[in-house]
């Protein structure tokens, strides 16, 4: 939020028409300013100010013995928010909240201090302040003649609902508790594509026993796969009826969790309207409802016994609670139930959404709703132009969630779902295809992601299709403040990642087979990795029936990449372990363009090769120095021994060898030894002292190597194929050209220049033809009488 925004806001909260006659109000307005200014200067420092580590608060202390300020504290709640913000990824930082996050701020300190008033004020306040709310939202969303009930956990809502039904169908349950529900047992149903954990938490909550929950699986043959099937769930009510038992609540989805789809609500509250069961909607289709259109499945859904709404994710309003919106008679159940209370407190609860939704307004509630709703229509327009994605929409009109995941199109066939097996493939054949694309399209979001991270996208694996990315910007455009520009920017980006994926699909099978036909190199086969492929190689020391880790193997893959990333190729190159052990291996990343498989299977066996080959070079090499040391050292004690043997004892002694040796000088020549490590062996260093020169020694033949020399064009990059683009092509094209017009030209001069030099100047009739004579080098003698003859330029 901006500084001007900020004071637009603290202008809104403290100034009006009027001034506000309660100081308290005004103070309120004038600290929450200072505090939110505080708090978002922080985001918005300089670099060399963010470079300066701040000192960590984390452990706890002491209470100080006396008391401190307002900005002593708030300046320590700014350093636990941001300390570390630093080291933390771009997406964990605090988003921007805006003005109106402002007022859903204000209104938990407003309730604190509206706590602190009389009795009969705070009452009539309370009441209000909830009337108001609950009246606004059954009007927004269609929901005529209903309650609310604000609450903290999406969940509370519909586990109070729950509560209510049982005290409704169980007359007794007040005074005989659970010993009513042993006889008739009640059950909830709950989609195959409910939200995870939430029938363990109903449970829980409940204290019932999961016997109690019946998950009713969705549509296998007709409709959607994410929807529940009807004629399932009417023949598990009868089977439940007939064992029994009390069939309690339904829970149906208007946009599930995972996809988005919509239950068959009109065709569900039939169903339950003839059983006796309580029909409970959720899901985040029920924020269409705002709007002037609404499909028919989630108009249904004003008709069902309750639902469950989160405005605060739709309407980006931090800390506001969910809502449960329910149709009840009798206040006295509602009242043991939960729903209802008598407590100022929990009232105080819809104070933040009461204050939000006058700040917004009705024609700002719904623009916001319809501009999330235009944001999903306008990547499903762009993703229909863009090949190889498929989109899992159930209604392209109103969806607000889009579902899309990468394809592969077989031979042969139309494009397929990589999840659903082809009936042709084996199995095993089918599965290896599912979790290879599977590992594309989590690479895919994963830099969708980092790319449009305004896009606010979500990378989720479903049971039947696989790895899908999800956009759903009712949950993050109000605050990611996602613009259309963004979702043009992600379709560009998603275009543009196509053929990287494509050209590494087409090249994994190639570079399975190269590797399987190179000795030395064995195939990884890692489903979980997108890259081209993973592959190890074997020294000659390694244990293929080990699964541990190899620290020689692990030494000679280091080298290996260390050497494939000095190769500056647009590939990229990692190291880890085996998909299935603990052995190193190197995997190579996504491709481009069209790589030269057969030469980077080669390159990556020769330089391993290579490697090993230095490596076990130099621990000989430790060996043979080791051992030349000790024979060194053998030969200068046997050098000093013939010394002193030649010399006698008596030069030994310190002064009589000194006078000895001025009359009688001893000519030794000094006698010394050097290694080499050429040939591995120990040689004298006579040649050193009376040469002065480091004798050469044998220069070492250079090491063959088996490395392929590839002629590149300028600029081409390692394990590109050559004559695959324009340049090349072009290049080629003209030097060929050139050669073709040197050689007309020569033809053209070539036989006069050939018959003058051959038969020299014109003769005169009748005078006899010299006869041929062989070739002679330039200026070679000939014997006898032969005439010098020169070698033409043109053969020189």
């Amino acid at each position: 939020m901006t500084g001007a925004a900020a004071r637009s806001s603290a202008s809104r909260l403290g100034a009006s028409c009027t001034p506000i006659a309660d100081p308290t109000l005004a103070e309120m307005g004038k600290n929450l300013k200072e505090a939110m200014k505080m708090l978002e200067d922080s985001q918005r420092r300089t670099d060399d100010e963010n470079g300066k580590k701040l000192v960590s608060e984390d452990i706890p202390g002491p209470l100080p013995g006396s008391g401190q300020d307002m900005v002593s504290i708030l300046q320590l709640v700014q350093t636990l928010m941001h300390g570390e913000e630093e080291e933390e990824p771009q997406s964990a930082r605090i988003q921007d909240i805006g003005e109106q996050g402002h007022m859903a701020l204000l209104g938990h300190s407003l309730g604190a201090y509206i706590s602190t008033l009389d009795k009969e004020k705070l009452r009539k306040l309370t009441t209000r302040i909830l009337s108001d709310t609950t009246l606004w939202l059954c009007r927004i969303f269609r929901y005529e003649n209903g309650c609310a009930y604000f609450h903290e956990e999406e969940r509370e809502g519909l586990a109070k609902i729950c509560r209510l039904a049982i005290h409704s169908r169980y007359e007794d349950f007040v005074v005989d508790g659970f010993n009513v529900l042993y006889n008739k047992k009640p059950v909830i149903y709950l989609s195959a594509a409910a939200r995870p954990g939430l029938g363990q938490y109903l449970c829980n909550q409940l204290g019932l026993p999961f016997p109690c929950l019946c998950r009713v699986p969705c549509n296998t043959m007709f409709g959607s796969q994410h929807q529940m099937d009807v004629a399932f769930l009417e023949k598990l009510i009868k089977d439940d009826v007939e064992r029994g038992r009390l069939p309690l609540v339904l829970v149906a989805n208007a946009g599930t969790a995972a996809v988005g789809h919509t239950d068959k609500i009109g065709r569900l509250k039939e169903l339950c309207e003839q059983y006796g069961i309580w029909l409970h909607v959720e899901g985040v289709n029920l924020a269409t409802l705002a709007l002037g259109y609404v499909s028919s499945s989630v108009l249904a859904a004003t008709k069902c016994d309750s639902m469950t709404l989160t405005p605060g994710p739709w309407l980006g309003l931090p800390a506001v609670p969910a809502v449960t919106l329910y149709k009840h008679d009798d206040p006295a159940l509602t009242l043991v139930a939960g729903l209802t209370s008598n407590k100022p407190a929990d009232k105080l609860r819809a104070l933040p959404l009461w204050l939000s939704l006058q700040y917004l307004g009705l024609d700002g509630t719904v623009e916001r709703i319809k501009h999330a709703c235009q944001l999903s229509q306008r990547l499903q327009e762009g993703l229909k132009k863009v090949n190889h994605i498929r989109i899992l929409v159930e209604d392209e009109l109103s969806s607000p969630v889009v579902v899309f995941r990468f394809v592969q199109e077989f031979s042969g066939a139309d494009p397929v779902f990589k999840a659903v097996p082809v009936p042709s493939m084996a199995p095993a054949a089918a599965g290896r295809e599912r979790h290879s694309c599977d590992a594309l399209n989590r690479w895919l979001g994963e830099q969708l992601k980092q790319l449009v991270p305004a896009s606010g996208l979500t990378v989720m694996d479903l049971e039947a299709e696989g790895v899908c990315v999800r956009f759903s910007p009712l949950m993050t455009a109000a605050v990611l403040g996602t613009r259309g520009e963004d979702v043009d920017q992600l379709v560009t980006c998603i275009q543009s990642k196509l053929p990287v994926l494509t050209c590494t699909l087409q090249l994994r099978e190639e570079f399975k087979q190269e590797v399987e036909a190179t000795a030395g190199l064995l195939y990884v086969d890692d489903p979980n990795w997108p890259g081209i492929g993973v592959v190890r190689y074997e020294h000659a020391n390694d244990d293929k029936s080990s699964l541990k880790s190899d620290p020689e193997g692990e030494k000679i893959h280091a080298g290996l990449l260390k050497k494939l990333n000095e190769l500056e190729s647009d590939l990229t190159f990692k190291m880890g372990p085996e998909y299935k052990s603990m052995k190193s291996c190197i995997y190579i990343g996504m491709a481009s363009e069209d790589i030269d498989v057969s030469e980077l299977v080669e390159t990556i066996a020769v330089t391993a090769r290579e490697t090993e080959e230095n490596s076990r070079l130099l621990e000989n090499m430790t060996e043979v120095v080791r051992k030349g040391i000790q024979e060194a050292q053998i030969q200068l004690q046997k050098a000093n021994e013939e010394r002193l043997l030649e010399e006698g004892v008596l030069r030994q002694i310190p002064v009589v060898g000194s006078v000895l040796n001025w009359f009688s000088p001893v000519q030794a020549s000094q006698k010394g030894r050097t290694f080499n490590l050429t040939a591995g062996s120990l040689e004298s260093t006579e040649h050193t002292y009376v040469y002065k020169v480091q004798g050469t020694g044998v220069t070492p033949p250079p090491t063959p190597s088996s490395v392929r020399t590839k002629q590149r064009l300028p600029g081409q990059k390692p394990f590109k194929r050559s004559l695959r683009g324009s340049d090349a092509v072009s290049e080629t094209s003209s030097i060929s050209h050139v050669e073709d017009l040197e050689k007309v030209e020569q033809l053209a001069s070539g036989p006069e220049q050939s018959t003058l030099e051959a038969h020299g100047p014109e003769q005169p009739p009748g005078t006899p033809r010299p006869q041929k004579t062989e070739a002679l080098p330039a200026r070679a003698q000939c014997p006898g009488d032969c005439t010098q003859v020169e070698e033409p330029e043109s053969l020189r």
